[in-house]
């Protein structure tokens, strides 16, 4: 009896994959541990190793499909096996694996097909999907393994699709993280009153102190870390905007775990550094250049990029100016850093030209007032533009 892989639960509560790349082709001898397959998920690219030895019998979707936790992902037996379950319409019941050598942690990830009956075949969650959208799944092909209903089908019968006659053009499907973002930027929109307060910041010592701990310590100093630093103790002192709002009560965070925006070719990330504001300089230089370097890479795990307390978005690592971010779930403020352009100011009655940096302060109106942005980003001015206020610290 061949093995039947499922997708596993990859953690944080996740519920769907999308399958990007398949590394071992149905009809190819797999190890044990060997890498199966690549999928993505809400948070990070995962390489899947397979759970048994034998020769791949069936790949549970193709490439660019989502699967749903649970769902057949792969099946594995001997290579003169052959697997036609996927064709019968049958349900998953009882555990077990053949047809090759499985790690025993992993025997309960697989199962054996068993005779189903006439009801439609779809997991809890998308069960549930289907009732909040009025959906008869009775009325529906699956266009999942062994017919089963995917949370695509739900939703398409929820929401038909305009022909592509009709609308015209190219179609392209969102990828796994662009859905996420989407839905967290809507989330957020909705739930949050959002206010933008907007200040320049003469960075002429900021710059010049960058570049003397750049050259003192022969490593590239990352904006953000001196950022984080000048808002440490802001932060300490205006301490809503390191907070939570859980109901009628706001939770104020007792350690700074700062979210560092990434832009990525897929999409942007927020990976956290836990714990930011006990850190020295060096120290938050060289995670902040770990994190970017493992986010454009889609390697950091899921855990990373949860429990922002706080978040700063670089535009000017982009060569952005002003923007108006967008606050994360669960947090109450967020500062978007522009790139420093040289800009005449005036000064005792004259103009000289000085590196402007502008910032972008986003905050939840439900919790902070305006008054209490401005001083926020009138402390925040004054560290930077004087970083011996917070690098002495």
């Amino acid at each position: 009896m061949a093995y039947v892989f499922e997708l596993p639960d990859i953690g944080e509560g996740l519920t769907e994959a999308d399958i990007i790349r398949w590394h071992v082709p149905v009809g190819d001898r797999v190890a044990m541990d060997q890498i199966l397959v690549e999928v993505e998920t809400a948070k990070a690219v995962v390489e899947i190793p397979s759970p048994a030895a034998g020769t791949l019998l069936h790949h549970g979707a193709g490439e660019g499909t989502t699967l749903t936790v649970g769902a057949v992902l792969a099946v594995i037996g001997d290579a003169d096996e052959s697997w036609r379950g996927h064709d019968l319409g049958t349900d998953l019941s009882g555990s077990g694996q053949a047809g090759g050598t499985a790690d025993p942690g992993a025997q309960k990830r697989g199962r054996r097909r068993s005779a189903g009956g006439d009801r439609p075949q779809a997991l809890p969650v998308v069960r549930r999907l289907a009732r909040e959208h009025g959906v008869d799944l009775g009325s529906i092909a699956g266009s999942g393994p062994g017919g089963r209903i995917t949370r695509d089908d739900v939703m398409a019968a929820a929401s038909p699709e305009p022909s592509r006659e009709t609308v015209g053009g190219e179609r392209v499907r969102l990828s796994m993280l662009r859905r996420t973002i989407a839905e967290h930027m809507s989330s957020s929109w909705r739930e949050i009153p959002h206010v933008t307060i907007f200040q320049d910041v003469d960075a002429t010592r900021l710059l010049t102190a960058r570049r003397a701990l750049a050259g003192r310590h022969e490593r590239q100093m990352p904006m953000e870390a001196l950022v984080v630093k000048a808002l440490t103790p802001v932060l300490g002192r205006f301490r809503e905007f390191n907070a939570t709002l859980d109901g009628d009560e706001l939770i104020l965070h007792s350690s700074l775990d700062v979210g560092i925006a990434v832009d990525t070719a897929d999409g942007l990330l927020v990976p956290i550094i836990p714990n930011a504001g006990e850190m020295g300089l060096l120290s938050l230089a060289e995670a902040i250049s770990d994190l970017g370097t493992r986010g454009k890479a889609r390697t950091l795990a899921a855990h990373e990029l949860t429990g922002a307390t706080f978040t700063v978005s670089n535009f000017g690592a982009l060569g952005g100016g002003r923007g108006t971010p967008i606050i994360p779930l669960g947090t109450t403020a967020i500062l978007a850093v522009g790139r420093a352009e040289d800009t005449p100011v005036v000064r005792n009655g004259s103009v000289s030209i000085a590196p402007m940096m502008p910032l972008s302060l986003a905050f939840d109106h439900r919790v902070i007032d305006g008054g209490a942005g401005q001083r926020f980003v009138a402390m925040l001015v004054e560290n930077l533009e004087e970083p011996a206020l917070f690098l002495a610290d």
